[in-house]
């Protein structure tokens, strides 16, 4: 398999707008790596660079330690798997399994063995001889998969490849795709613009936006440590809480939201941190699952609010709280099932203050 490298990538359309902003990024031979990020950001701009599908228009692509910008997309030995399938309709299964193969003139019986192992693999055996409109939208998608498995590339490349699934087909495939990784042991690149999807699948993720990336970390150091405020709000799901508001030391430290009754006061390892700031405007964030219908009994840093209750939805092993605090912004918690709050109440709700982020409100950068 092969390292992937971008080095200064730029992608400018019509000489005026720039899809993709001074990329640099290495992919480690057998890594799984997710861009992700909303649509736009680039990301799928920046795979099709890789691919050779779109022209660079400034910076150095390597593959397996090969600039790759002038080599035509048939000899850079990847392998890709489109949104929607790209399968041929009139041809069966293993016709769609070998075409490639045939195309590169290699014998019947290695072309045979190649399609018959991806079929065995991805459990569609079965279906070889079936016309793609014979199959379901996860069959289909395994046969596309299986198409990229038979040329054994060094780099397999995924456009948003579950986009057009049901929720639960997406869960299968996603675990899926996760099992081929480990048992092909390759090079993997994965675009989507689904959060879970990277969060689940990547061993790493790039977190893309307006053409450049703003982060990229293991799943879980993003969650826990984001760079900034995007990133801390598109990771996670419902979305990290913010509230804008002031610093006040009067003898404790304690964040005030702005023209609300919320203030928090702060302790721990924070509060040196931002006494040194030289402004007292700033951005707190915290996860709903850090806000809570109980006092935890795990931890002394916590402080409790009356809210007001706008929106519960049960979502079986939790609820989704969603509340305000005297202000025109609402916030949503995840709560247990034993203590549902009732809408239009007053609720009091916990918050873990030893979980809270803090941001530059000028720039969104993590304090």
């Amino acid at each position: 398999m092969a390292e992937v490298k971008l080095e200064h990538i730029y992608k400018v359309f019509d000489g005026k707008v720039t899809s993709v902003n001074d990329v640099n990024l290495t992919m480690n031979d057998k890594e799984f790596v997710v861009l992700v990020g909303p649509s736009g950001c680039g990301k799928s701009t920046t795979l099709r660079m890789i691919a050779g599908l779109e022209e660079i228009t400034q910076g150095t692509i390597s593959i397996d330690g090969k600039i790759v910008n002038d080599v035509p997309p048939k000899d850079r030995d990847i392998a890709m798997v489109f949104q929607n399938y790209a399968l041929y309709p009139h041809m069966t299964v293993y016709e769609n399994l070998a075409f490639g193969l045939k195309l590169r003139k290699f014998n019947k019986s290695e072309i045979d063995s190649r399609v018959r192992n991806a079929a065995r693999i991805l459990g569609i055996e079965q279906y070889l001889d079936r016309k793609p409109k014979a199959l379901s939208g996860g069959q289909r998608q395994r046969v596309a998969l299986g198409r990229a498995i038979v040329r054994q590339p060094k780099v397999f490349l995924f456009d948003e490849p579950l986009s057009n699934l049901d929720a639960n087909l997406r869960v299968q495939m996603r675990t899926e795709i996760s099992r081929l990784h480990r048992q092909l042991q390759s090079t993997m690149i994965y675009v989507t613009h689904d959060q879970i999807e990277a969060m689940s699948m990547g061993d790493r993720i790039v977190v893309m936006k307006d053409g450049i990336v703003q982060q990229v970390d293991t799943p879980l150091n993003i969650y826990h440590n984001p760079a900034n405020k995007f990133v801390a709000g598109f990771i996670g799901s419902p979305t990290m809480n913010f509230f804008t508001g002031t610093l006040m030391q009067n003898g404790s430290l304690k964040f005030m939201q702005d023209n609300s009754r919320f203030s928090l006061p702060i302790v721990g390892e924070m509060t040196k941190k931002l006494q040194s700031l030289d402004k007292s405007q700033i951005t707190l964030g915290i996860r709903p699952e850090h806000i809570h219908a109980r006092k935890p009994a795990n931890t002394d840093a916590v402080s409790s609010f009356n809210v007001s209750i706008e929106v519960v939805e049960p979502v079986g092993n939790e609820i989704f709280v969603y509340f305000s605090t005297g202000t025109d912004a609402h916030y949503v918690a995840r709560v247990a099932t034993d203590t549902p709050p009732e809408v239009g109440k007053q609720f009091e709700l916990y918050f873990d203050t030893s979980k809270v982020h803090f941001f530059d409100k000028d720039t969104d950068r993590t304090i």
